[in-house]
């Protein structure tokens, strides 16, 4: 068993500003000179990013349906034996999804604080809250944080109005120095915007401390919590001396630091690469093509004929590819963008991607593969077209309808799912070194430049 401080950070929705106040909290913390580890809830590749560069650790999700009870608890554990304080910020509502925040935070038993936008309301921020904080008995709220109180007036309000139960940890004021730069599927990935998020971490880390209350003032360590450890099964060396090829760049990052470290528990080693401005492939014996923003980046990744064709080579050669989402529009012939520009693609399947402005596809589901089942979620919006017959479609969560398709074509496993490879690291060893052969083969004269 270990002790560790925690809290849990959640909200009566999306948009609250969740991930700004756990980054400054984080970002406040540290510069107090504490090692602050944060997990996120949920399939999420973009928060994780910048709470990773506030807390200067690194950051992966918490999931009860994705990753499993055991796997939590083992993570949770690890943390608090190494941490000053652990932080897991929620998604969405605090009682939204099933399983939910609430749920991830009544099964460990960490209190949970309620970040809420209460711009526009006084009582009614205090009723949410004291609702929020009655609505299950197993869960612990400790209090609520003010995101966007405008006055000192507005503030007493809210305080006057909330039961001794439910603490006013913290008024923010609205404060653009520390607001996250963002764009159509979330916030801009942390790699392209480095040096304006320190100073947005530096802001928010004066913001916080700032608009802290007393006499439980949300800049103290709150009590700790008992975390203990679980056996999890030992992941067996599927993967011994394998090679895996990566692509890690602005058009592809969306890369789980859960699925890196597992590639490393199979025994497999890998190695990054750039399809924007790499011209050779490293030696691999597999090929990984994650999500990402290839439509941000479309006509730079067409221009690069060389390492377009390497990765035709090494799909020719029969080797194993994983492309997901991003990768998998990589993939296609060619791929329209945001500007309605058609650029010629890796055309390794069958298809055509094109861009759909805010419409889109999200959720959990189970990717169904001839290698077994693995966890899953979609988050994407674009839409494919003239693809060859799937070879399967993932379960949704909690929907009886098809999920998204799955394709293979010789080597190449394609698919708008994003796969948690921990989930059944059988399966991902599988198809990362002899894909269950099917699906059509392309033609050379289908294939374009």
């Amino acid at each position: 068993m270990a002790r560790c401080p925690a809290l849990f950070l959640s909200a009566p929705s999306s948009g609250e500003g969740k991930t700004t106040f756990t980054a400054a909290l984080a970002r406040y913390f540290r510069q107090q000179g504490k090692v602050v580890r944060v997990f996120k809830t949920g399939p999420d590749y973009l928060d994780p990013q910048i709470l990773a560069q506030a807390s200067g650790q690194d950051v992966e999700q918490l999931d009860l349906w994705m990753a499993g009870e055991a796997y939590c608890r083992q993570k949770l554990y690890e943390a608090a034996c190494e941490a000053d304080l652990i932080l897991v910020e929620g998604a969405m509502g605090m009682f939204d999804g099933d399983p939910s925040s609430a749920d991830l935070a009544a099964r460990f038993n960490i209190p949970v604080a309620v970040l809420m936008d209460v711009k526009g309301m006084a009582q009614t921020a205090a009723a949410l809250a004291t609702g929020m904080a009655n609505y299950r008995d197993d869960v612990q709220v400790a209090g609520l944080i003010a995101n966007n109180c405008s006055t000192a007036r507005h503030a007493e309000l809210i305080r006057d109005a909330l039961p001794a139960s439910v603490p006013l940890l913290a008024v923010l004021a609205k404060d653009p120095e520390v607001k996250l730069p963002e764009r159509h599927l979330g916030l801009v990935q942390a790699a392209e915007v480095r040096d304006e998020l320190e100073l947005r971490f530096n802001n928010g880390a004066r913001w916080v401390a700032e608009g802290a209350l007393g006499p439980n003032p949300i800049t103290e360590l709150p009590q700790p919590v008992e975390f203990h450890p679980t056996e999890l099964p030992p992941v067996p060396k599927l993967l011994p001396g394998k090679r895996v090829a990566i692509a890690r760049d602005a058009a592809f990052s969306f890369i789980y630091d859960a699925n890196l470290h597992l590639l490393e528990q199979l025994g497999a080693s890998y190695e990054f690469f750039s399809p924007l401005h790499d011209s050779e492939l490293p030696q691999a014996d597999a090929l990984w093509l994650p999500g990402g923003y290839p439509e941000l980046h479309a006509e730079a990744l067409a221009a690069n004929v060389a390492i377009k064709q390497q990765i035709r080579d090494f799909h020719a050669a029969g080797k194993p590819i994983l492309a997901e989402c991003g990768g998998l529009l990589y993939s296609l012939e060619d791929l329209t963008d945001l500007n309605d520009q058609c650029h010629p693609m890796l055309g390794i399947i069958r298809g055509h991607g094109a861009m759909r402005g805010k419409r889109g596809c999200q959720g959990m589901q189970t990717a169904m593969l001839p290698e077994g089942e693995v966890q899953a979620h979609a988050h994407h919006r674009s839409r494919s077209a003239d693809t060859p017959e799937p070879i399967g479609h993932g379960r949704r969560q909690r929907h009886s309808a098809p999920g998204e398709a799955i394709y293979r074509v010789g080597g190449l496993t394609a698919t708008y799912l994003h796969l948690f490879f921990a989930s059944n690291p059988e399966a991902v060893a599988a198809m990362l070194s002899e894909p269950v052969a099917c699906g059509e083969a392309l033609t050379p004269e289908s294939k374009v430049s």
